[in-house]
């Protein structure tokens, strides 16, 4: 037994079958043929058993009115599936781009036969069975015979849909459903079914679209779980091995592009082995970010659920270290209080751990995850399960009250294969949360801003990341599919809050040189629980230019709330023009330079994403620093920011050159720093008062801040002095150059000398 448990598992590194004959595995001697065949020699149970097994359908049946969340899931689903079947089946000819008719109704056919399968098991009632036959009837009377999607836009077009990614979607769901009812078809009906729509389905998608198939990539992810588990519910060995290993010998351009710019058959790996080894680090965060890692986490987990019910001795969910169950724990800590997650990259904001893929991963990780207390109080917000056996151990552990709060805390999550491709770190203090992203580029979907950063308060956006130019679904803008705008304005560098460089974008906004490199850490640290913090380094944005950025949310009783310490090392080769734009919403308040207002909008610039921001009013920051403050739902916010003396401030609105109203009309302040060479910024954002419209009284409403100014500066240290506006003086100083946390560092500054140990230190001056 041992012995099997060891081929399992040895078998599942083996991330992608070479043409050249028969390697060895190095941990057990046998070659991938042998790997395969024990793989092979398994035999499928009875059905179902892919997500629904007999055992769990026995147990929810006998336990049927006794679990109150899984009860209330059940009765909501059938009344979703009973008013689709009243309705009648339609299998329309297809047509139509994401958020139409077409698109919608084979999605919506797609959710319902999955639900349906389910509720057949569960309920024995024929009439879910039959629903279910009849309308993959349907689909197998017109499938040999569609052309592909009539529209083209896509690099892989599907047949139900515009693009294999959708199609993918389908047999991913509809495998669940073939399998609920298959001892309810007759042979015949079984075999037409496979012969004339499920294997072609399986191969079009595949074979048919290697381009598609064959990549590190979500839309593979999604290719890769459809063939596999229509293999695992038909018991076709050779689609199995295609999803878990990729098209063998596929003949493909490593230099292809999909439309997304993302790059095919990255490292000539492929299939669901190699997709879970490459994009996931060993942290469990998704190189393409929280939006995608949700859309992914579905495919990712359900397959591997009917993989570790139908063969067992694959020990899926151990392959990497576990990363699949690590990856529901990072993504719920990439989430803000309210569960929406942080819009990294392409990200839609407002997706939320409440998605159907979070269900689902919920239910599975606790499943397979130990049991563990804090996914019960998610999946109690949820307010929903799974009808399955992942849904039935969740709704059970609620019943017996075995939940716990799942805390997020301050957390710093590697990117990459090997968590060597720098990061994502998430800071909390109190309700603030701030975002720091330093990461690798995040395949495809990623933007173009190292050391960019988010600040929440309570689930609120206070400093924005903008996320990605779409309106998913949505027929009327662009087909529901990515706008122009998302290239123009969400990618680029200016659009987020990090240093822009002679109005150039990080890597000149181009992928094949942005996917070559990663921000490095240069330290996290959140053992004090006054001061959270995290720093990181880029030197490859701008050739020639050092970034360094640390950031922190410091608790300090001279202030009324935490507030955010942004502190910015700028080190070049020669003199540039810098921008740091922070994106607000809100009214501003007050500020502390004057500025003329323009008297015609005119873009602020031409390109790389400054022909989409408008100008609207500029000022010089002669002050000894700057101050902006301005209030967003009863609540006043502040940036206190460092000044050179011949700094400009300009009050920007996104939108312009945006002819169709694709962008969000949203705020941003932007400092600029011309002809410099060497510089720091250093900012200190506050939360620091409220409004009650109701009592009319404000509390609070100005900044804590009275002044803030670099007071020392060299190759070694920084050094940010804070004054309050009680004249308190507090004084931060970080060394630049070493992350030692038992390094002895002194420094003298103005006549006083500083003693402490580690990278940084927070005190009284």
């Amino acid at each position: 037994m041992i012995n099997r448990l060891l081929l399992g598992i040895s078998m599942l590194f083996l991330v992608f079958v070479s043409c050249k004959e028969n390697p060895k595995n190095k941990s057990t001697g046998a070659t991938v043929s042998e790997l395969n065949e024990a793989v092979g020699n398994s035999k499928l149970g009875n059905h179902p058993s892919l997500i629904l097994t007999k055992k769990g359908v026995a147990e929810i049946r006998k336990n049927l009115g006794k679990l109150p969340l899984f009860d209330a899931s059940l009765a909501e689903v059938k009344k979703e599936v009973d008013a689709e079947i009243l309705l009648g089946i339609d299998v329309p000819i297809p047509k139509d781009y994401s958020g139409g008719y077409t698109h919608n109704r084979h999605k919506r056919n797609f959710l319902i036969l999955q639900k349906a399968g389910a509720l057949y098991q569960i309920l024995e009632d024929e009439k879910y069975g039959k629903y279910v036959k009849d309308m993959l009837l349907q689909y197998e009377a017109i499938y040999k015979t569609l052309p592909v999607h009539p529209k083209t836009r896509s690099y892989a077009r599907g047949k139900l849909f515009w693009q294999c990614l959708n199609d993918s979607n389908w047999l991913v769901y509809v495998s669940q459903a073939y399998d609920c009812i298959y001892d309810y078809l007759s042979e015949e009906e079984r075999n037409n079914l496979e012969t004339n729509l499920f294997r072609p389905f399986a191969d079009f998608i595949s074979t048919g679209n290697p381009q598609f198939y064959n990549r590190v990539h979500n839309h593979s992810t999604w290719g890769n779980a459809a063939v596999g588990m229509i293999g695992l519910v038909m018991n076709d060995e050779e689609l199995i091995q295609r999803a878990l290993y990729g098209i063998k010998n596929a003949n493909l351009d490593p230099n292809a592009k999909d439309n997304d710019g993302g790059y095919i058959n990255k490292n000539g790996k492929a299939g669901f082995l190699a997709n879970i080894e490459e994009p996931f680090s060993p942290d469990g965060y998704y190189t393409e970010g929280p939006y995608y890692q949700r859309y992914a986490m579905y495919p990712f987990l359900i397959f591997a659920e009917g993989l570790q019910n139908v063969r067992p001795e694959l020990n899926i969910f151990e392959y990497k270290e576990g990363v699949l169950l690590k990856s529901v724990n990072a993504l719920l800590n990439l989430s803000d209080a309210d569960g929406e997650f942080f819009p990294l990259n392409d990200g839609q904001k407002g997706m939320s751990y409440y998605s159907r893929e979070l269900v689902t991963a919920v239910d599975i990780a606790y499943e397979h995850g130990n049991n563990d207390p804090g996914l019960l109080s998610i999946a109690i917000k949820q307010n929903q399960v799974l009808l399955d056996d992942s849904g039935f151990a969740i709704a059970l552990g609620v019943k017996n009250g075995n939940e716990k709060p799942f805390n997020k805390k301050s957390i710093n999550l590697s990117d990459g294969p090997e968590g060597k491709q720098g990061g994502v770190g998430i800071l909390r203090n109190e309700n603030l949360e701030l975002v720091f992203k330093y990461a690798a580029h995040g395949s495809s979907h990623g933007h173009y801003d190292k050391l960019s950063f988010s600040l929440y308060e309570n689930g609120e956006e206070v400093l924005q990341d903008y996320g990605l130019a779409r309106f998913v679904n949505i027929e009327q803008k662009g087909g529901g599919n990515y706008l122009k705008e998302n290239k123009t304005w969400a990618k680029q560098t200016i659009a987020h809050s990090t240093i822009v460089q002679n109005e150039t974008s990080h890597f000149t906004g181009k992928y094949a040189i942005g996917s070559k490199h990663h921000s490095e850490l240069f330290f996290f640290d959140d053992a004090n629980e006054n001061i959270q913090i995290v720093s990181a380094k880029e030197n490859n944005a701008y050739p020639g230019t050092q970034l360094h950025r640390t950031l922190a949310l410091i608790k300090d009783e001279a202030f009324s709330k935490p507030f955010a310490l942004d502190l910015i090392k700028v080190t070049s080769d020669k003199k540039n023009q810098y921008d740091l734009p922070y994106y607000y919403f809100g009214q501003i308040m007050e500020t502390n330079f004057d500025y003329k207002v323009e008297s015609s909008l005119k873009p602020l610039g031409k390109k790389n994403g400054y022909q989409h921001l408008w100008k609207n009013a500029s000022g010089e920051i002669k002050a000894g620093h700057l101050l902006f403050s301005w209030f967003h739902k009863n609540k006043f916010y502040a940036i206190n920011s460092t000044s050179t003396g011949n700094d400009k401030a300009i009050l920007a609105t996104i939108g312009a050159n945006d002819p169709e109203h694709n962008l969000r009309n949203d705020p941003g302040l932007i400092i600029r720093r011309e002809q410099t060479q060497n510089t720091v910024f250093a900012s200190v954002i506050e939360s620091h008062g409220t409004y009650s419209p109701v009592s009319e009284f404000s509390v609070n409403p100005n900044s804590a801040v009275k002044s803030i100014q670099v007071v020392f500066e060299n190759k070694e240290f920084t050094a940010v002095q804070i004054k309050t506006q009680q004249d308190k003086e507090k004084l931060f100083i970080l060394n630049t150059i070493s992350s030692d946390k038992t390094k002895k560092n002194t420094l003298s500054i103005e006549g006083k000398d500083y003693q402490w140990v580690g990278p940084y230190t927070y005190t009284n001056k």
